[in-house]
């Protein structure tokens, strides 16, 4: 007799070795191997799974000499009693870690493909309703209410329309676009294909991010399942999808530059109006969503826009995804409902510090995002505490940082990061990034000027006033955060 056992076969996990585990046992006999998602718990890596008396056990940190006592169910925790797990509330992420990635079955079996046969029954004006009770806003950064997108689109009288996820994934510390590429590919294309009816579009585009290969094959592998089994042909419709490479460019993860890039073109950054759900990919309507926006489509129609709406803040609904890395003690995934504060995400999810590491400073939104630091820990996870802030929440990505970080390098990395990835549209980003960035180098060579910190001031807000797109009108903030917030560390250099 077999035993069955659950080893992710996410990224992150392999990174920490699961791969040698699952090659160590794959030939006994006594063991039957299945290659899951991720439950997003990082730290916890090689976490290997079996079924147990009341649901599922788990073995954190399993090397090859645990097999035996994992087979005979010595020394598991149950999964629900994993503190870092228990006390979120996922929705998105909520069957992470329990199916094959590529199993259709798999899939049905968790409630795949209800939101999509729900979907069916309704008319796009319905779909489009139900998603503006749910008050979801898109989680790419921007935040812009996802109805309208789709309602502008719809109600665009063009007989060729198309649907766009944007894969291009590339703020620091941000990975759950792809764990769903990953993990449940199905996930994002029911979500684009619900899109697809509610606005009317029969062609679909994945735009995958060049450094993320397995995530890439994952997803066009899932296209071919999906369309052998006849999910992409609805209501006597094809909806047709294809899977793009990316270009490399951390610019294209901005929607215009993306379709730029679609279309063949330099990935450069568009002036905008016209937005894309009026004329976006070949002067189309085109909606434009990250994977993440997507993937949180299906459970609204399948449960209803009022259930998803009943979770999170009154301007803030549902639940936001963060991606907690740096040093902490558990770096992972973590789905809650908005309003939580960052204090409380640092000690109930990140456990802390990382042993012998002091807090110093808390970044929210990947390298355009503001730092914090600990006097700031208790403002809460919503759009309007941080818009009142001047923040962004971005894509959901958190790096904590320690007493050992040069917080005038870290304010330069991030400058000379934009100008590298500036794609050169506009003055503002292409040349306020370098000289930037060329400022911070003076002062980080003890060669400062007296009135290097105002010049720096002033080239941000014109930055922020005038950049065509949010890189360089972000581009500031890393560094205006850091000074505000570590003034002395730029006056002694």
């Amino acid at each position: 007799m077999t035993t069955r056992l659950y080893i992710s076969n996410d990224t992150s996990a392999r990174a920490a070795r699961a791969d040698r585990l699952a090659e160590a046992w794959e030939g006994d006999a006594r063991v039957e191997l299945v290659r899951t998602s991720s439950r997003g718990a990082f730290f916890l890596e090689p976490l290997v799974e079996r079924e147990g008396p009341e649901g599922r056990l788990a073995w954190p940190l399993a090397r090859r000499e645990d097999l035996t006592r994992i087979l005979a169910g010595e020394g598991g925790v149950a999964i629900g009693k994993i503190p870092f797990l228990a006390q979120q509330h996922r929705i998105t992420f909520a069957d992470f870690g329990q199916a094959a990635p590529l199993s259709l079955a798999d899939f049905r079996a968790h409630g795949g493909w209800s939101g999509l046969h729900r979907a069916l029954s309704l008319d796009p004006q319905e779909i489009i309703d139900e998603l503006n009770i749910s008050r979801l806003r898109g989680r790419g950064g921007a935040a812009f209410p996802v109805w309208r997108k789709w309602q502008v689109a719809k109600d665009q009288p063009s007989g060729v329309k198309y649907v766009v996820a944007n894969a291009d994934e590339g703020d620091a510390g941000t990975y759950c676009d792809r764990m769903i590429m990953e993990g449940e590919p199905f996930r994002l294309i029911e979500g684009m294909l619900i899109c697809g009816r509610a606005i009317g579009a029969d062609l679909g585009y994945v735009y995958c991010r060049h450094e993320y290969p397995t995530a890439f094959h994952t997803i066009r592998e899932a296209v071919a399942l999906a369309q052998a089994a006849g999910m992409l042909d609805q209501d006597g419709r094809h909806f047709q999808l294809d899977i793009v490479q990316g270009a490399g460019s951390y610019v294209c993860g901005e929607e215009t530059a993306l379709l730029e890039s679609l279309e063949g073109r330099r990935g450069e950054v568009r002036a905008k109006p016209p937005y894309p759900a009026i004329a976006g990919l070949n002067c189309r309507p085109t909606i434009v969503s990250n994977v993440l926006t997507f993937a949180t489509v299906p459970s609204i129609l399948a449960k209803g826009g009022e259930w998803y709406a009943a979770h999170g803040t009154e301007t803030s609904r549902g639940t936001v995804v963060l991606q907690l890395g740096g040093r902490v003690k558990q770096p992972g995934l973590v789905e809650i409902p908005f309003g939580a504060t960052l204090e409380e995400v640092l000690h109930r999810f990140g456990g802390g510090m990382a042993p012998g590491a002091r807090f110093k400073a808390i970044q929210v939104g990947g390298p355009l995002g503001s730092l914090f630091s600990e006097s700031h820990l208790g403002i809460r996870l919503c759009y309007e505490a941080f818009a009142d802030a001047g923040a962004i929440l971005g894509h959901g990505g958190i790096v904590v940082y320690d007493e050992e970080t040069d917080m005038v390098e870290l304010a330069r990395h991030y400058m000379a990061f934009v100008a590298d990835e500036s794609c050169g549209k506009c003055t503002p980003c292409r040349i306020g990034s370098v000289r930037g960035r060329e400022i911070l180098e003076r002062i980080q060579t003890g060669q400062g000027r007296a009135g290097d910190l105002v010049l720096l001031r002033d080239l941000g807000e014109t930055m922020k006033a005038t950049s065509l797109c949010a890189l360089g009108g972000r581009a500031p903030y890393p560094v205006l955060t850091a000074i505000e917030q570590f003034p002395n560390e730029f006056r002694k250099k």
